[in-house]
């Protein structure tokens, strides 16, 4: 960053593309860095948030995502990293346990992953995810039920959540959209978020699987606070700086690079 911007149109691009960068700004870094007041910067993010183009939180702003593509189109995006997050995912599970994976093309990168010779029973309310683990001998399938709904693949609504009442997992996979410490998880569909909650409600720990544009950013719904996950699983190579909020928020933080 220069310390000589000074029209707001100039800010304004700036701090997107700091949004687009790192995820998060801070109004009071900003107004430091470029030798204005905090009362400039929040006017200029609130001007960002007006548009739409950011969230406001305390402090500074999030990246706000843009609603996914339907889930045969992202399945096929960032393959090598979402196969990265698979495999450290699946480092978490424990012989003869029970899992829940909702639906999102992460979660089918762990499903593909997960080994098959520890005695292993998934539920899901996803049926591409049911398939792919169909395909695996070894592990059990408990398919979740309901009226599959076309943009994310999930089964969903009153007879998914009764059927999802039945299982106590032992460790679920939250698929999500966004993730950040003031948020914490955040969805782009209602009914689908309302599903996630129940998910970690049936579950006696939770892991969620982000690759790094979702991380330090905001959807539309509230899912779950951050105090309510157990683990992150993440891309290798991303600051120990942008790493350290989720690590003092108790959070166990895990990738094929390192496991802590």
């Amino acid at each position: 960053m220069t310390a000589s911007i000074h029209l707001p149109e100039e800010r304004q691009a700036a701090i997107l593309g700091l949004l687009r960068e790192q995820g998060r700004v801070l109004s009071a870094e900003l107004a430091a860095t470029w030798g204005i007041s905090e009362d400039s910067v929040r006017r200029d993010l609130r001007e960002l948030a007006r548009q739409g183009l950011c969230r406001r939180v305390y402090g500074g702003a999030l990246s706000l995502l843009t609603p996914p593509q339907a889930l045969p189109a992202r399945i096929s995006q960032d393959e090598t990293a979402k196969q990265a997050l698979g495999h450290a995912a699946a480092r978490l599970v424990q012989r003869g346990q029970l899992l829940l994976l909702d639906a999102g093309s992460t979660n089918l990168a762990i499903a593909q992953a997960l080994p098959t010779d520890l005695d292993l029973t998934v539920a899901t309310n996803a049926p591409v995810i049911a398939t792919a683990l169909l395909q695996r001998p070894g592990i059990r399938v408990l398919m979740i039920g309901g009226l599959a709904a076309p943009q994310s693949g999930a089964c969903l609504g009153a007879r998914a959540l009764r059927d999802l009442r039945g299982v106590r997992a032992d460790l679920a996979f939250l698929g999500t959209c966004a993730l950040a410490v003031e948020t914490g998880v955040t969805g782009f569909d209602l009914e689908e978020a309302e599903f996630k909650a129940a998910v970690a409600e049936q579950s006696a720990q939770v892991a969620v699987a982000v690759t790094a544009e979702k991380l330090d950013s905001v959807a539309f719904y509230h899912v779950l606070r951050l105090d309510q996950l157990n683990h992150l699983v993440l891309e290798p190579g991303l600051s120990e700086e942008r790493l350290q909020p989720y690590r003092d928020a108790g959070l166990h933080l895990h990738s094929l690079a390192s496991d802590r």
